[in-house]
């Protein structure tokens, strides 16, 4: 089942293709294709190079350590994902290694190594499901993590399923069509609220870009 995203501006393939299905295929996933989709995570930019990012892999073929991630998650969304091939664990580091400083900016390059994980599998033909319902508490004793890395998603990853296999409920939305905010609601230029304007122009000379004042609600 497809279900691009109906861009309004081109971007690339992956990103065009890539949504997070509830519904996976009974089959395995090869560990050197796990292997690269973390080493596409590995070299994912962070603050001071800190690389706060940490992951816990578990497979179906791994029987007691997939049901023990598995557990790790509020029921709803064990219910689906305990089907899935591979569970992954994120984990990040709250302070800097060279002073202990507290670091903002660690959750940011979580995202964006998971991300960079995220279309390394969709070259791949798999399909990733983050998931932020999980009990924090649960893991850090199940895991001994340590006190200062905080649990932050388990992602589902695998082929693509037949969406029949779900609840009603689940398949309704597995089925649903997509949809995100305009680029006017979270692009702005000189202002806070002022809408950025794509549209191809003369040069004017003009410092910036054509704006549009918008209210938000």
């Amino acid at each position: 089942m497809k279900k691009n995203a109906k861009v309004d501006y081109a971007v690339h393939d992956l990103i065009e293709r890539r949504w997070s299905p509830r519904a996976f295929a009974d089959r395995p996933v090869d560990r050197k294709l796990l292997g690269s989709l973390f080493e596409a995570a590995r070299w994912s930019a962070s603050c001071h190079d800190e690389q706060p990012w940490r992951f816990i892999l578990a497979t179906r073929e791994e029987v007691e350590a997939h049901a023990r991630l598995s557990e790790c998650l509020v029921e709803a969304n064990r219910a689906w994902a305990k089907h899935a091939p591979v569970l992954v664990l994120s984990a990040v580091k709250r302070t800097f290694t060279h002073n202990g400083n507290p670091n903002r900016y660690a959750w940011y390059d979580l995202g964006a190594a998971t991300a960079q994980l995220t279309l390394q599998a969709m070259s791949f033909g798999l399909y990733v499901h983050p998931m932020a319902g999980i009990l924090p508490d649960k893991i850090h004793d199940t895991y001994s993590i340590p006190d200062d890395f905080e649990p932050v998603t388990i992602l589902a990853i695998g082929y693509l399923g037949a969406s029949d296999t779900l609840s009603d409920s689940l398949r309704k939305q597995e089925t649903g069509s997509r949809a995100r905010n305009p680029l006017v609601q979270f692009v702005f230029a000189d202002d806070w609220g002022s809408s950025v304007n794509f549209s191809e122009r003369k040069d004017t000379g003009e410092a910036s870009p054509r704006t549009e004042k918008i209210q938000h609600r």
